[in-house]
């Protein structure tokens, strides 16, 4: 059973929303974030760099108070608007065709504590308790956690019926995406998506589970100081965007390292030989085609690696997961890197042309060693956030990235 609920959001009046929204902070280059806080005033980026205005570097609790100041001013010069009645809230980014839809909401901090709500990757307690400390000083939550569902024919056929409307927002972005928001205030349609949910068993987090677990906290935090606590406040939910599973765009991370740890090329590939067949694939592109295959780029030339499955032993839903294979065979016992979070040697990379960003790197000797894998299918994230197990980091690049400021939830 899936717990959803309708909000009022704070949202950019029609006029300006192009000019609000913005992709994540951290997506943007530091010349590039320049240039829009200095040329549009409108921008959510105002909000969350706050010292902007002073010309001043804010950090810690400093800069969130400046963030819940800059917030309140674009309430009150009616850059954003609240809306008068609990909603969803329909959002559709299409561009050429690949389209996402989904919907904001809040979501239960309970579900998320009863594993309703389901978790693939492990969190950093530090991060969370600073995120907490953010969310209670700032009092609204501006970027969803990205939600996935089992695919549902009734929830389809509600959302089908919303896009025939006229939508709230309508209006395009540089990366050429068109993006449409309908807002879903009426009772009888959110109970209808309501009462589909409860027949869904679980939620799984794509992306976002540092806010989650943020969220989790400051509610804890929150029901200890409320003497009144009730189960219904603000507090105890968060917001989310639910995308049916079919969807998501999952891309997979390329995994660099610095050095061979030592070995030349020639003991690299023969220890390389004891858990895989290797083929030399020569200088030519090579990407691989299927589960438990690897690419790897090594001087010059690329490599076929097939694991020897008779000499690996599959335990369960994480030891079939190939970055989890590429640690346990190659990254750790091979090539020292023991913490793939912590460890410097190794780098990470994503993206639709990024095997030639990888051999370019190593091609200058700023790498030494690349490998190269197919993306982490829905099922295998489901499998292991179903058997509370945890994914190594970097296992996957989920689309679709929603912008800032669009919907924000208070608290």
């Amino acid at each position: 059973m899936a717990t959803i609920k309708p909000f009022k959001a704070i949202r950019p009046v029609k006029d300006k929303v192009s000019l609000v929204t913005s992709r994540s902070y951290h997506e943007y280059s530091k010349r590039e974030l320049n240039a829009v806080l200095e040329f549009n005033p409108f921008s959510f980026l105002h909000i969350i760099n706050p010292g902007y205005k002073y010309a001043k570097n804010v950090s810690g609790e400093e800069r969130f108070k400046l963030v819940h100041n800059r917030y309140l001013e674009f309430l009150e010069e009616n850059i954003f608007l609240k809306d008068s009645s609990d909603s969803i809230y329909l959002y559709q980014m299409k561009k050429g065709n690949r389209s996402f839809r989904g919907f904001f909401c809040a979501t239960s901090v309970a579900e998320y504590r009863n594993n309703l709500i389901k978790k693939h990757e492990n969190t950093i307690k530090p991060r969370e308790e600073l995120f907490a400390s953010y969310l209670d000083t700032v009092k609204f939550n501006a970027e969803p956690v990205l939600m996935t569902y089992a695919d549902d024919k009734v929830i389809a056929g509600i959302l089908n019926s919303v896009m025939q409307e006229q939508p709230e927002y309508l209006f395009s972005t540089r990366d050429k995406i068109i993006h449409r928001l309908w807002k879903i205030s009426n009772k009888i349609t959110i109970q209808k998506i309501q009462t589909a949910f409860e027949k869904i068993d679980a939620l799984y987090i794509a992306d976002g589970h540092h806010r989650s677990a943020s969220s989790n906290l400051l509610a804890l935090q929150a029901e200890q100081k409320n003497t009144s606590h009730i189960g219904n406040e603000p507090y105890n939910f968060f917001m989310s965007y639910l995308i049916p599973e079919s969807e998501i765009k999952i891309y997979e991370f390329n995994r660099m390292v610095k050095d061979l740890n030592g070995l030349s090329k020639e003991s690299l590939l023969i220890k390389l030989d004891e858990s895989f067949r290797i083929q030399n694939k020569g200088a030519i592109l090579y990407k691989p085609t299927k589960k438990h295959h690897f690419s790897m780029y090594l001087d010059g030339e690329f490599y076929s690696l097939y694991l020897r499955k008779k000499v690996y032993e599959f335990t369960d839903a994480l030891s079939h997961l190939d970055t989890q294979i590429l640690y346990q065979t190659i990254l750790k016992p091979i090539l020292g890197v023991n913490n793939l979070r912590k460890d410097k040697r190794i780098h990470y990379g994503y993206g639709k042309h990024n095997i030639i960003k990888m051999k370019d790197q190593i091609d200058k000797g700023k790498f030494a060693v690349g490998f190269s894998l197919v993306p982490v299918e829905i099922d295998e994230i489901k499998a292991i956030a179903d058997a509370g197990l945890v994914m190594p980091p970097k296992s996957t690049y989920i689309e679709p990235k929603l912008r800032s400021g669009l919907a924000i939830y208070e608290l």
